[in-house]
Protein backbone atom coordinates (compact mmCIF):
# COMPACT_ATOMS: atom_id res chain seq x y z
CA UNK A 1 0.00 0.00 0.00
CA UNK A 2 2.84 2.35 -0.66
CA UNK A 3 2.01 5.31 -2.81
CA UNK A 4 4.22 7.60 -4.80
CA UNK A 5 3.34 11.21 -4.04
CA UNK A 6 2.80 13.54 -6.98
CA UNK A 7 3.10 17.23 -6.32
CA UNK A 8 -0.36 18.77 -6.49
CA UNK A 9 -0.25 21.30 -3.68
CA UNK A 10 -2.84 24.02 -3.95
CA UNK A 11 -1.47 26.89 -5.98
CA UNK A 12 -3.32 30.05 -6.92
CA UNK A 13 -4.33 28.27 -10.11
CA UNK A 14 -5.67 25.28 -8.20
CA UNK A 15 -7.54 27.61 -5.89
CA UNK A 16 -9.11 29.35 -8.86
CA UNK A 17 -10.24 25.99 -10.22
CA UNK A 18 -11.75 25.09 -6.84
CA UNK A 19 -13.66 28.37 -6.63
CA UNK A 20 -14.97 27.93 -10.15
CA UNK A 21 -16.48 24.59 -9.12
CA UNK A 22 -18.37 25.81 -6.05
CA UNK A 23 -21.67 26.36 -7.80
CA UNK A 24 -21.56 22.93 -9.45
CA UNK A 25 -23.55 19.73 -8.91
CA UNK A 26 -21.27 18.01 -6.40
CA UNK A 27 -22.39 20.33 -3.61
CA UNK A 28 -25.87 18.78 -3.54
CA UNK A 29 -25.41 16.06 -0.93
CA UNK A 30 -22.21 16.98 0.83
CA UNK A 31 -21.77 15.86 4.44
CA UNK A 32 -18.52 17.66 5.17
CA UNK A 33 -17.03 14.42 6.51
CA UNK A 34 -13.39 13.76 5.58
CA UNK A 35 -11.51 10.85 7.13
CA UNK A 36 -7.76 10.24 6.86
CA UNK A 37 -5.42 7.44 7.92
CA UNK A 38 -2.42 8.54 9.99
CA UNK A 39 0.58 6.58 11.25
CA UNK A 40 2.17 5.05 8.16
CA UNK A 41 5.08 7.45 7.60
CA UNK A 42 7.20 9.29 10.15
CA UNK A 43 7.49 12.25 7.75
CA UNK A 44 3.74 12.95 7.73
CA UNK A 45 3.97 15.05 10.89
CA UNK A 46 2.34 14.45 14.25
CA UNK A 47 -1.23 13.50 14.91
CA UNK A 48 -1.73 16.94 16.43
CA UNK A 49 -0.52 18.61 13.25
CA UNK A 50 -2.96 16.55 11.19
CA UNK A 51 -5.86 17.61 13.40
CA UNK A 52 -4.76 21.25 13.43
CA UNK A 53 -5.19 21.46 9.66
CA UNK A 54 -8.95 21.50 10.38
CA UNK A 55 -9.40 19.38 7.26
CA UNK A 56 -10.38 16.08 8.82
CA UNK A 57 -13.42 15.12 10.86
CA UNK A 58 -11.96 11.68 11.66
CA UNK A 59 -8.36 10.51 11.95
CA UNK A 60 -7.65 6.77 12.00
CA UNK A 61 -4.43 5.66 13.72
CA UNK A 62 -2.85 2.76 11.84
CA UNK A 63 -2.07 0.05 12.72
CA UNK A 64 -2.58 -2.22 15.71
CA UNK A 65 -1.00 -4.98 13.66
CA UNK A 66 0.15 -7.76 16.00
CA UNK A 67 -2.61 -9.72 17.71
CA UNK A 68 -4.35 -13.04 18.09
CA UNK A 69 -1.52 -15.24 19.33
CA UNK A 70 -0.77 -13.90 22.78
CA UNK A 71 1.10 -10.83 21.49
CA UNK A 72 -0.38 -7.37 21.09
CA UNK A 73 1.40 -4.47 19.50
CA UNK A 74 1.05 -1.61 17.05
CA UNK A 75 3.28 -0.15 14.36
CA UNK A 76 3.33 3.62 13.79
CA UNK A 77 6.15 3.52 11.22
CA UNK A 78 8.75 5.43 13.18
CA UNK A 79 6.49 7.81 15.08
CA UNK A 80 7.54 8.01 18.74
CA UNK A 81 4.83 6.88 21.13
CA UNK A 82 5.63 9.76 23.45
CA UNK A 83 3.08 12.48 22.95
CA UNK A 84 0.56 10.51 20.88
CA UNK A 85 -1.78 10.23 23.86
CA UNK A 86 -1.79 13.99 24.37
CA UNK A 87 -2.35 14.45 20.63
CA UNK A 88 -5.37 12.13 20.77
CA UNK A 89 -6.88 14.26 23.52
CA UNK A 90 -6.08 17.42 21.58
CA UNK A 91 -7.85 16.10 18.48
CA UNK A 92 -10.86 15.04 20.52
CA UNK A 93 -11.02 18.49 22.12
CA UNK A 94 -11.49 19.81 18.57
CA UNK A 95 -14.43 17.41 18.07
CA UNK A 96 -12.35 15.21 15.77
CA UNK A 97 -13.05 11.50 16.06
CA UNK A 98 -9.94 9.37 16.66
CA UNK A 99 -10.12 5.67 15.83
CA UNK A 100 -7.55 2.88 16.07
CA UNK A 101 -7.34 0.58 13.05
CA UNK A 102 -6.51 -3.09 13.52
CA UNK A 103 -4.89 -5.26 10.87
CA UNK A 104 -3.18 -3.72 7.85
CA UNK A 105 -0.83 -5.26 5.35
CA UNK A 106 1.32 -7.29 7.75
CA UNK A 107 1.14 -11.00 8.53
CA UNK A 108 1.34 -10.98 12.33
CA UNK A 109 -2.36 -11.09 13.06
CA UNK A 110 -5.29 -13.49 12.91
CA UNK A 111 -7.96 -14.88 15.21
CA UNK A 112 -7.54 -18.66 15.34
CA UNK A 113 -10.26 -19.24 17.95
CA UNK A 114 -13.13 -17.73 19.87
CA UNK A 115 -10.79 -17.37 22.84
CA UNK A 116 -8.30 -15.39 20.77
CA UNK A 117 -11.09 -12.99 19.75
CA UNK A 118 -12.04 -12.57 23.39
CA UNK A 119 -8.40 -11.99 24.35
CA UNK A 120 -7.90 -9.36 21.64
CA UNK A 121 -11.07 -7.56 22.69
CA UNK A 122 -9.82 -7.59 26.28
CA UNK A 123 -6.47 -6.15 25.23
CA UNK A 124 -8.02 -3.47 23.06
CA UNK A 125 -10.36 -2.49 25.88
CA UNK A 126 -7.64 -2.26 28.50
CA UNK A 127 -4.80 -0.90 26.33
CA UNK A 128 -6.62 1.62 24.13
CA UNK A 129 -10.24 2.01 25.20
CA UNK A 130 -12.03 2.63 28.49
CA UNK A 131 -10.57 -0.19 30.55
CA UNK A 132 -7.56 -0.09 32.83
CA UNK A 133 -6.07 -3.37 34.04
CA UNK A 134 -2.89 -3.80 36.03
CA UNK A 135 -0.14 -5.23 33.87
CA UNK A 136 -1.65 -4.13 30.54
CA UNK A 137 0.55 -1.59 28.78
CA UNK A 138 -1.25 1.50 27.47
CA UNK A 139 0.95 2.87 24.65
CA UNK A 140 -1.04 6.12 24.53
CA UNK A 141 -1.30 6.52 28.29
CA UNK A 142 -4.71 7.40 29.62
CA UNK A 143 -5.98 8.64 26.25
CA UNK A 144 -9.04 6.70 25.09
CA UNK A 145 -9.65 6.30 21.37
CA UNK A 146 -13.23 6.66 20.18
CA UNK A 147 -13.46 3.31 18.49
CA UNK A 148 -11.93 0.48 16.50
CA UNK A 149 -11.62 0.20 12.73
CA UNK A 150 -11.35 -3.24 11.11
CA UNK A 151 -8.78 -3.10 8.26
CA UNK A 152 -8.37 -6.83 7.76
CA UNK A 153 -6.32 -7.69 4.69
CA UNK A 154 -4.63 -10.95 5.66
CA UNK A 155 -5.47 -14.37 7.04
CA UNK A 156 -8.73 -16.19 7.59
CA UNK A 157 -11.95 -14.23 8.20
CA UNK A 158 -12.89 -16.33 11.20
CA UNK A 159 -13.86 -14.89 14.58
CA UNK A 160 -13.86 -11.21 13.63
CA UNK A 161 -17.61 -11.29 14.17
CA UNK A 162 -16.97 -12.52 17.70
CA UNK A 163 -14.41 -9.75 18.23
CA UNK A 164 -17.01 -7.20 17.14
CA UNK A 165 -19.65 -8.65 19.49
CA UNK A 166 -17.21 -8.61 22.39
CA UNK A 167 -16.23 -4.99 21.76
CA UNK A 168 -19.92 -4.13 21.56
CA UNK A 169 -20.41 -5.82 24.95
CA UNK A 170 -17.67 -3.63 26.43
CA UNK A 171 -19.35 -0.64 24.84
CA UNK A 172 -22.58 -1.39 26.70
CA UNK A 173 -21.20 -2.64 29.99
CA UNK A 174 -17.59 -1.55 30.38
CA UNK A 175 -17.61 2.16 30.95
CA UNK A 176 -18.96 5.60 30.20
CA UNK A 177 -17.69 5.87 26.61
CA UNK A 178 -19.20 3.79 23.83
CA UNK A 179 -16.91 1.88 21.48
CA UNK A 180 -17.61 2.90 17.90
CA UNK A 181 -16.97 0.24 15.25
CA UNK A 182 -16.00 0.94 11.64
CA UNK A 183 -14.44 -1.11 8.85
CA UNK A 184 -12.28 -0.38 5.82
CA UNK A 185 -12.95 -3.12 3.26
CA UNK A 186 -11.69 -3.48 -0.29
CA UNK A 187 -14.05 -2.26 -2.99
CA UNK A 188 -15.05 -5.54 -4.64
CA UNK A 189 -18.16 -6.76 -2.82
CA UNK A 190 -18.09 -8.77 -0.67
CA UNK A 191 -14.75 -8.48 1.07
CA UNK A 192 -14.48 -11.93 2.60
CA UNK A 193 -12.01 -10.78 5.24
CA UNK A 194 -14.68 -8.72 6.99
CA UNK A 195 -17.92 -10.18 5.63
CA UNK A 196 -18.69 -12.17 8.79
CA UNK A 197 -17.91 -9.21 11.02
CA UNK A 198 -20.12 -6.85 9.00
CA UNK A 199 -22.98 -9.34 9.16
CA UNK A 200 -23.29 -8.50 12.86
CA UNK A 201 -24.80 -5.13 11.96
CA UNK A 202 -22.61 -3.44 14.58
CA UNK A 203 -20.57 -1.22 12.25
CA UNK A 204 -21.68 2.38 12.03
CA UNK A 205 -19.60 3.18 8.96
CA UNK A 206 -17.62 1.59 6.13
CA UNK A 207 -14.67 3.26 4.41
CA UNK A 208 -14.67 1.33 1.13
CA UNK A 209 -11.30 1.43 -0.63
CA UNK A 210 -11.90 2.35 -4.26
CA UNK A 211 -8.21 2.20 -5.07
CA UNK A 212 -5.50 -0.45 -5.39
CA UNK A 213 -7.84 -2.70 -7.39
CA UNK A 214 -8.29 -2.26 -11.15
CA UNK A 215 -11.71 -3.93 -11.01
CA UNK A 216 -13.27 -1.02 -9.13
CA UNK A 217 -10.92 1.97 -9.13
CA UNK A 218 -12.20 4.90 -11.16
CA UNK A 219 -9.20 5.31 -13.47
CA UNK A 220 -9.34 1.66 -14.53
CA UNK A 221 -12.95 0.51 -14.26
CA UNK A 222 -14.54 3.90 -14.95
CA UNK A 223 -17.65 5.26 -13.32
CA UNK A 224 -19.63 2.12 -14.13
CA UNK A 225 -17.05 -0.07 -12.40
CA UNK A 226 -17.14 2.07 -9.27
CA UNK A 227 -20.93 2.31 -9.19
CA UNK A 228 -21.39 -1.42 -9.71
CA UNK A 229 -19.62 -2.09 -6.40
CA UNK A 230 -20.71 1.10 -4.60
CA UNK A 231 -24.35 0.18 -5.17
CA UNK A 232 -23.77 -3.24 -3.63
CA UNK A 233 -22.13 -1.83 -0.52
CA UNK A 234 -24.72 0.87 0.08
CA UNK A 235 -27.65 -1.50 -0.53
CA UNK A 236 -26.29 -4.33 1.61
CA UNK A 237 -25.52 -2.11 4.63
CA UNK A 238 -28.25 0.55 4.64
CA UNK A 239 -27.78 1.27 8.36
CA UNK A 240 -24.08 2.03 7.93
CA UNK A 241 -22.65 5.25 6.55
CA UNK A 242 -20.56 4.36 3.50
CA UNK A 243 -17.49 6.46 2.70
CA UNK A 244 -15.78 6.72 -0.69
CA UNK A 245 -12.18 5.65 -0.07
CA UNK A 246 -9.65 7.37 -2.33
CA UNK A 247 -5.88 7.52 -2.69
CA UNK A 248 -4.41 10.96 -2.04
CA UNK A 249 -1.56 10.06 -4.43
CA UNK A 250 -0.98 7.49 -7.13
CA UNK A 251 -0.36 3.84 -6.33
CA UNK A 252 2.89 2.95 -8.16
CA UNK A 253 2.06 1.46 -11.53
CA UNK A 254 -1.69 1.72 -10.99
CA UNK A 255 -2.59 5.39 -11.50
CA UNK A 256 -5.32 5.36 -8.85
CA UNK A 257 -5.47 9.06 -8.00
CA UNK A 258 -8.80 10.47 -9.20
CA UNK A 259 -8.28 13.89 -10.76
CA UNK A 260 -10.32 16.56 -9.02
CA UNK A 261 -12.35 17.52 -12.09
CA UNK A 262 -13.49 13.93 -12.64
CA UNK A 263 -14.19 13.55 -8.93
CA UNK A 264 -16.30 16.70 -8.85
CA UNK A 265 -18.27 16.36 -12.05
CA UNK A 266 -18.57 12.59 -12.44
CA UNK A 267 -17.82 10.45 -9.41
CA UNK A 268 -19.15 12.41 -6.43
CA UNK A 269 -22.53 13.38 -7.94
CA UNK A 270 -23.22 9.69 -8.49
CA UNK A 271 -22.05 8.19 -5.21
CA UNK A 272 -23.82 10.96 -3.30
CA UNK A 273 -27.17 9.71 -4.57
CA UNK A 274 -27.01 6.94 -1.96
CA UNK A 275 -29.01 7.77 1.13
CA UNK A 276 -26.25 6.38 3.34
CA UNK A 277 -23.36 8.18 1.64
CA UNK A 278 -21.13 9.31 4.51
CA UNK A 279 -18.20 11.25 3.06
CA UNK A 280 -14.67 10.69 1.74
CA UNK A 281 -11.83 8.66 3.22
CA UNK A 282 -8.24 9.39 2.14
CA UNK A 283 -5.20 7.14 2.20
CA UNK A 284 -3.20 8.65 3.78
CA UNK A 285 -2.01 11.73 5.71
CA UNK A 286 1.57 11.57 4.35
CA UNK A 287 0.45 11.69 0.72
CA UNK A 288 -2.32 14.16 1.42
CA UNK A 289 0.25 16.46 3.00
CA UNK A 290 2.33 16.25 -0.18
CA UNK A 291 -0.47 16.74 -2.69
CA UNK A 292 -3.03 18.95 -0.97
CA UNK A 293 -5.75 16.61 -2.22
CA UNK A 294 -7.78 16.77 0.99
CA UNK A 295 -7.85 20.56 0.98
CA UNK A 296 -9.23 20.41 -2.54
CA UNK A 297 -12.01 17.88 -1.91
CA UNK A 298 -12.90 18.78 1.68
CA UNK A 299 -15.90 20.95 0.85
CA UNK A 300 -17.18 18.60 -1.83
CA UNK A 301 -17.34 15.68 0.59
Amino acid sequence: MAFRGRSCALSLLCLAVVLSFLAGPAMAKKTGQLTVFWGRNKNEGSLREACDTDLYTTVIISFYSVFGHGRYWGDLSGHPLYGVGDDIKHCQSKKILVLLSIGGGGSDYSLPSFQSADDVADNLWNAHLGGFSRGVFRPFGDAVVDGIDFFIDRGAPDHYDELAWRLAWYSRHGGKKAVRLTATPRCVYPDQHVEKALATGLFERLHVRFYDDARCSYNHAGLSGVMKEWSKWTARYPRSQVYLGLAAANVPGKDDNVFVKALYYDLLPNVQKAGNYGGIMLWDRFYDKQTGYGATVKYWA
